[in-house]
């Protein structure tokens, strides 16, 4: 993990905490291309009715957008939470270069935690995925929230 890493990992909280503001699970985005930021999201499941929703679909849309191509390449995503399998399925189908998250997920992971989409011998791409980037900020946040909820009666 490099300075760097923290840092965009960083712009990703900030999202995070957005989604956290906003009353929806805090999981945030964002996708870098040749050293600039080119995609920032979080979570709007709830705002937009859509199971869909989730950071890094926002986040892949944004920048293919940003791009003016359906393919990612060169791009690196920083998510606070390891993928699910939706959004790594998304992933691999762009063809990102490199996934860098927070905090695991084993119930949904799907960058080896539960499932290993982005590294599936049966799919023409892979991509390189490194864990644990200020997890423990990452992990915080989701505890907070699923906390608070329940408090609440939800979740």
């Amino acid at each position: 993990m490099t300075k760097i890493d923290e840092i965009y990992m960083s712009e990703a909280l900030k999202q995070a905490y957005e989604a956290f503001e906003n009353d929806e699970v805090p999981v945030g985005a964002v996708i870098v291309h040749n050293g600039r930021i080119i995609a920032r999201a979080h979570n709007q499941i709830e705002m937009l009715k859509d199971p869909t929703a989730h950071a890094e679909m926002i986040a892949i849309t944004q920048a293919a957008a940003y791009l003016k191509s359906e393919r990612l390449l060169g791009c690196s995503m920083y998510a606070t939470i390891e993928p699910c399998s939706m959004c790594a399925g998304a992933l691999v189908l762009a063809r990102v270069k490199r996934i860098y998250y927070g905090a695991k997920d084993p119930k949904t992971g799907a960058c080896g935690s539960a499932f290993n989409i982005v590294n599936s011998k049966k799919l023409n791409h892979r991509i390189k995925t490194t864990g644990g980037i200020l997890a423990k900020d990452c992990g915080s946040l989701l505890t907070e929230f699923f906390r608070k909820q329940r408090k609440r009666g939800k979740k």
